[in-house]
């Protein structure tokens, strides 16, 4: 399949193929990406679509790293937060594009058009822990709850921590 040009700057439109012939097209396209050590991004009209399409490009090409970018699933002024298993696997999707375990991030546009905090807070808020490694305990209480972590009597859910005696019990978020 012969891909077309793309120049930067340009806009480049095509109707949708049948199928999944769009998946092959893109899978191509971020093939040729990845070659020339690029990440791609890829915004669909729906959430539905990013979904199918991860199936689809993995199918197509097995060899790329795809992770998505899953929307909040909540409308501009609900009073209530998004899930905690959808905070989760942002953070765990802008961490491994951060490092580079990514070619390809599918997002919908909802998704693209908000706003994410800067790369230097996820730095300062992101905790690396080794066996047997001491740490301060009034100090990472700090951090845990400057970086958004619930201090409960009991852990049982993402994004808490609890502190007994010696022994911190925490579920990452």
């Amino acid at each position: 399949m012969q891909l077309p040009v793309l120049a930067p700057g340009k806009r480049f439109t095509l109707p949708r193929p049948l199928g999944s012939a769009d998946a092959l097209l893109l899978a191509r396209f971020a093939q040729a990406q990845k070659a020339q050590g690029h990440l791609s991004a890829i915004i669909t009209a729906e959430p539905a679509d990013t979904q199918r399409l991860e199936g689809e490009l993995q199918f197509f090409a097995p060899e790329l790293r795809v992770a998505v970018f899953p929307d909040w699933e909540t409308l501009p002024y609900d009073t209530f937060s998004p899930h905690q298993d959808l905070i989760s696997e942002r953070l765990a999707t802008l961490w491994r594009v951060k490092n580079g375990e990514v070619d390809v991030v599918l997002l919908p546009a909802s998704t693209a058009l908000t706003r994410l905090a800067p790369p230097s807070f996820m730095a300062g808020t992101t905790f690396h822990f080794k066996q047997k490694s001491r740490l301060d305990e009034t100090r990472l209480k700090a951090q845990l709850t400057l970086a958004g972590y619930q201090h409960v009597s009991q852990v049982v859910s993402p994004g808490e921590y609890a502190v007994r005696g010696g022994l911190i019990d925490l579920f990452p978020m």
